[in-house]
């Protein structure tokens, strides 16, 4: 195998580290919860339509494109541009459920981070190289605020040198996954039925992937009221089976 296609390799296996990091997203549903609650989704098919929707049009189109910003960010070391979107996606988060979700998962990626790469240089083995100007600890402790998990997604993917198309897509593919997953749970659906959603789901991902990444940044916008209400009402849903 030469080294080109074996840093290739690297960075794929990277990328899949990255987008199922074990962060605690198996514990939120995003609203499903309720939503399966109160009926609105039932089956495969509204399950289906209802993630569709929010891929074309909802809230985790922004949090990809954050995630890309905080990527080209942290490839260049500017930690202002960092504390600005990460400032910037916490005022975009409708609920306080949605904000916590966001900041807790975030604070256990930044961690994981720090302790990956601590271990590797403890050991003086790193698979694939950071190519960063600029320390991880210091990317991820910007402005000494509350870090979001898009952020500390982009800064990961900068430190594991992963292309932004890959990001994105590892991105949505992994919020995609988790909220399949917490269907399964639900509704409930069989997990032949949960696979086949994500198959179904694979077009709309790469399309919105495509779509992101060339979003400008007063283009940023989504229509997600409807996740706004339905967190709202996981809030105070009185049996939950996901954090709230």
């Amino acid at each position: 195998m030469n080294s080109e296609q074996s840093t290739l390799n690297n960075q794929l296996l990277s990328l899949l580290q990255l987008a199922f990091a074990p962060v605690g997203a198996y514990s939120y549903s995003e609203g499903i919860e309720s939503l399966v609650e109160t009926g609105v989704i039932d089956s495969e098919i509204t399950l289906r339509n209802w993630l569709e929707n929010s891929l074309q049009f909802g809230a985790v189109r922004v949090e990809a494109a954050v995630v890309v910003r905080a990527l080209r960010a942290a490839q260049i070391g500017d930690l202002t541009a960092l504390n600005y979107w990460n400032a910037w996606a916490t005022a975009t988060k409708e609920t306080e459920e949605l904000r916590l979700q966001s900041w807790q998962m975030g604070r256990t990626l930044v961690r994981l981070l720090l302790d990956l790469r601590e271990a590797k240089l403890s050991c003086r083995q790193s698979p694939v190289a950071s190519g960063l100007t600029t320390s991880v600890k210091d990317l991820v402790e910007f402005g000494g605020n509350q870090c979001n998990f898009a952020i500390g997604f982009g800064i990961a993917a900068a430190t594991w040198q992963i292309e932004e198309e890959a990001a994105v897509l590892g991105y949505l593919y992994s919020w995609a996954a988790n909220l399949a997953s917490a269907g399964v749970k639900l509704i409930p659906l069989g997990q032949t039925a949960g696979q086949q959603l994500l198959l179904d789901l694979q077009s709309q991902i790469s399309c919105t992937a495509q779509e992101v990444l060339k979003l400008e940044d007063d283009e940023l916008g989504s229509c997600s009221w409807g996740l706004g209400l339905a967190s709202m009402a996981h809030e105070t849903q009185y049996t939950r089976l996901f954090r709230s």
